[in-house]
């Protein structure tokens, strides 16, 4: 049975990447009405990472929650964990690296818990494959979170099909997201396979970079995007998330910007479906070549 609490069932996630460079936002009193903004727009899913900020974000956004309490039960949070800053290796070599030790991933998962103010993480991700992971003990670890309640469910971040079916094998629990880049401006996982085998494999996809740093605003595809999005009366984002949509299994747009005005009109936009023949168009600008 598919646990509905897990469902997105918005036209994007708000990402928190950018959240403690935010000047608007930095008191947590402001944030907290910018959060009931967002909830009575129906977005209530959050996406976070404890390197987000050096863990600043996840910090602010907890100190929100704090301000007002009855908002803790209406947000629902993704985050990711087991890169390791530079700033925050207690090793001599000060580097940046992967941990999916066992110990690691238990205490990231407490302490983003902690940070956040919340009682369980919707998921919780591996942020990018380890070529040191213990397999059995990062299941193990993950699985324990999924027991104890501390997640809802656990998944991965940037792993290729046999990078998460390893772990897979090792784990009694489904890995059930998978956030990976898409958009118009890289759309080469719905060609190599990633995106097929994710889709086999069951698991919720979850596009970070959506509109590609905002690439798919220049030269030809943003020309066509601008041409199209006037006929279609939305925002040329607004085109863009929909072409995302529009693929089988909708990806879920993890969306970077902060801005009010901006948010809201993206929300009215999210009902936007395109037909074949327009996703195609917009494809074949975004790769400058017609399909084989």
């Amino acid at each position: 049975m598919i646990d509905d609490s897990l469902t997105f069932d918005v036209p994007f996630v708000l990402g928190m990447m950018r959240l403690n460079e935010s000047y608007e936002l930095r008191d947590p009193a402001r944030l907290a009405d910018w959060l009931e903004a967002r909830l009575d727009e129906g977005l209530n899913w959050f996406d976070h990472a404890d390197i987000h900020g050096k863990r600043g974000s996840e910090t602010l956004f907890g100190q929100a929650l704090k301000q007002r309490p009855a908002l803790k039960s209406k947000v629902k949070v993704v985050t990711k964990a087991d890169v390791v800053l530079p700033a925050l290796d207690t090793s001599r070599f000060g580097v940046k690296h992967y941990d999916t030790s066992a110990d690691y991933l238990a205490s990231a998962i407490d302490a983003s818990l902690s940070r956040l103010g919340v009682e369980r993480l919707a998921y919780f991700l591996l942020h990018r494959p380890d070529p040191l992971m213990d397999v059995e003990a990062t299941a193990r670890a993950l699985d324990d979170a999924v027991d104890a309640g501390k997640i809802g469910a656990a998944g991965v971040s940037n792993f290729l099909p046999e990078q998460w079916r390893r772990l897979q094998r090792a784990m009694k629990h489904r890995l059930e997201v998978h956030q990976l880049q898409l958009s118009l401006a890289r759309p080469a996982p719905l060609f190599d396979g990633l995106f097929d085998a994710l889709m086999n494999d069951g698991q919720k996809p979850m596009a970070w970079s959506p509109l590609g740093g905002g690439s798919v605003f220049e030269d030809i595809l943003g020309s066509a995007l601008t041409s199209l999005a006037q006929e279609f009366g939305v925002s040329r984002a607004g085109l863009a998330l929909a072409w995302l949509r529009r693929i089988p299994g909708n990806p879920v747009p993890v969306i970077g910007t902060l801005k009010n005005k901006r948010l809201c009109a993206l929300a009215k936009e999210g009902q936007l479906n395109i037909d074949r023949a327009t996703w195609f168009a917009l494809l074949e600008e975004a790769r400058s070549q017609r399909v084989a």
